[in-house]
């Protein structure tokens, strides 16, 4: 009887002890994407300008609107659009 309960007692001390590296994986996991988080944030704001450079997102939205309304075809319209936001995103 002894013995039966002292074996429950240590399986009960194995899983614990089992469960406590899988505990601290997951902690280390949000301190990872915790950082993550802050990095991209501090990241995120508006980039320092290079001249008239533009990023990418803020060259689309200048292009998309300076061929809004033309009549050409749409393989001529994103041919067009990708030579716009090359030349945007490096300031010319």
């Amino acid at each position: 009887m002894i013995k039966i309960i002292s074996s429950f007692a240590m399986a009960g001390l194995m899983a614990g002890m089992m469960a406590v590296p899988a505990q601290a994986q997951g902690t280390a996991a949000r301190v990872e994407r915790s950082m993550e988080r802050g990095l991209k944030r501090a990241t995120a704001g508006e980039p320092a300008t290079i001249g008239k450079a533009m990023t990418q997102s803020q060259a689309r939205r200048a292009c998309r609107s300076e061929m809004r309304g033309s009549r050409e075809s749409r393989a001529s319209i994103n041919t067009k659009m990708r030579n716009c936001i090359i030349q945007k995103t490096q300031g010319n």
